[in-house]
């Protein structure tokens, strides 16, 4: 039996904090909040599902990151500090990762045999079938989530999601 709570659309504030907001703010201010509210729900709903996703086939959506490049650089390998920049994330954030995937057998590392300082990340045959069969199911996934959108209306989408995002940046 599932015993998860329903996904809630849009998590708000208190309604006391609701009308203390709405006294200080003008209509189009209280306009961004409530998109921001919406588009932080939504995020939540996504990564959550995401990861629920990820679970059951690689483990996590940063495991299924690492093993598509890897499974996009078709046996070529990738440096592992190029998966750090990649990621956005840290060396030990990375190395971690790397390490668990290792030790399930979906990845390998070697040497660079012109840079000694550097790890070359590969899938291995496992990784190979692991990654692959993860990516046929949340394909079907995905696929249902944007079934609704227009392909226009995603475009929309994402642009706007982009300006938003630099709204944040320019602060």
């Amino acid at each position: 039996m599932d015993m998860r709570q329903p996904a809630k659309r849009f998590i708000r504030p208190p309604p006391a904090v609701l009308e203390e907001v709405r006294r200080r703010l003008s209509k189009r201010e209280l306009q961004g909040i409530e998109a921001l509210f919406a588009l932080r729900g939504t995020a939540q709903q996504a990564d959550n599902a995401c990861n629920e996703w990820m679970a059951g086939t690689v483990g996590s959506v940063a495991r299924f990151k690492i093993l598509m490049a890897l499974l996009a650089s078709k046996g070529k390998g990738i440096p592992h500090k190029d998966i750090v920049a990649e990621m956005g994330v840290t060396r030990a954030t990375v190395s971690g990762l790397m390490a668990a995937l290792e030790r399930e057998g979906f990845v390998k590392s070697y040497v660079d045999r012109d840079d000694r300082r550097q790890l070359i990340a590969r899938l291995t045959a496992k990784g190979d079938a692991v990654i692959r069969k993860a990516l046929e199911l949340n394909l079907a996934r995905f696929r249902a989530v944007f079934a609704s959108l227009s392909s226009a209306e995603l475009t929309n989408l994402t642009v706007l999601l982009h300006r938003f995002g630099e709204g944040f940046v320019a602060r």
